[in-house]
């Protein structure tokens, strides 16, 4: 964990996401909290990441998806590098069967 980010703002903030029960109060949260561009890049990240890990090419990512290569190289460096936060995250999903399928 990166000892910059902890705060307790940021320890707030983490604590009230998790207080979120459903899918619909994350909508009604996340719209209140950050613009509309923020939660879809957020989501574009969440989607990089799954490709990437999946095996996608960074050419087959910008093609699929519109986004940077620049960005893709972020998640990249956060999945190989980082907290482990996306894979802790990726592999529940999978294991609910909450990842959507991959496109052949």
């Amino acid at each position: 964990m990166n000892n910059k980010l902890k705060d307790p703002a940021t320890d707030l903030l983490f604590a009230a996401v998790l207080s979120l029960q459903d899918i619909e109060e994350c909508y009604a949260f996340f719209e209140d909290i950050c613009t509309i561009a923020e939660i879809k890049s957020l989501a574009q990240r969440l989607q990089v990441a799954i490709m990437l890990r999946r095996g996608n090419t960074y050419a087959e990512i910008c093609e699929a998806t519109g986004i940077s290569t620049a960005t893709i190289s972020r998640v990249n460096r956060a999945l190989t590098y980082g907290a482990d936060g996306y894979k802790r995250v990726l592999s529940r999903l999978e294991s609910e069967g909450l990842l959507p399928e991959k496109k052949s």
